[in-house]
């Protein structure tokens, strides 16, 4: 790794951030994708603003690969293990009220004291797992 510096990530930041402030300003609410997806079936109802943002997340991988090469994500073929971790990410969005685009973006800049830990508790979760995954078991 030559530099620590990426125009498309600097970029990707940014439009999240924009993003984020825009939904704020509009909806004046903080812009966490597990709410939103939470909401798309639930009491709330189906709204047009919830299927455009579901859409533009399963459509910008497509977008970014019109500018730039899109990196290949390295997934494990052990089910189990999907599984689990699936259920673990999902139990902790449960656990904290949230998950990390609401805590980490939007719940950061609010500067809440409940995001902050929480993303730090995310990161160290993080860091674990992956040391367990890759240097523990070998996978």
């Amino acid at each position: 790794m030559a530099s620590f510096f990426s125009l498309t990530a600097l970029l990707g930041g940014l439009l999240i951030g924009l993003a984020a402030m825009i939904y704020f300003l509009f909806l004046g609410r903080v812009m966490g994708v597990s709410g939103i997806l939470s909401t798309t079936s639930s009491k709330h109802g189906f709204t047009l603003w919830r299927a455009l943002f579901i859409v533009g997340i399963l459509i910008s991988p497509w977008i970014y690969s019109v500018f730039a090469e899109v990196p290949v994500a390295e997934l494990t073929n052990n089910k189990a293990l999907l599984i689990i971790g699936g259920l673990l990410v999902g139990l902790g969005a449960g656990l904290s009220s949230g998950c990390t685009s609401g805590h980490s973006i939007c719940g950061i800049a609010r500067l809440s004291p409940s995001s902050i830990v929480v993303t730090m508790i995310f990161m160290v979760a993080g860091g674990v797992s992956v040391f367990i995954v890759k240097h523990l078991l070998g996978l």
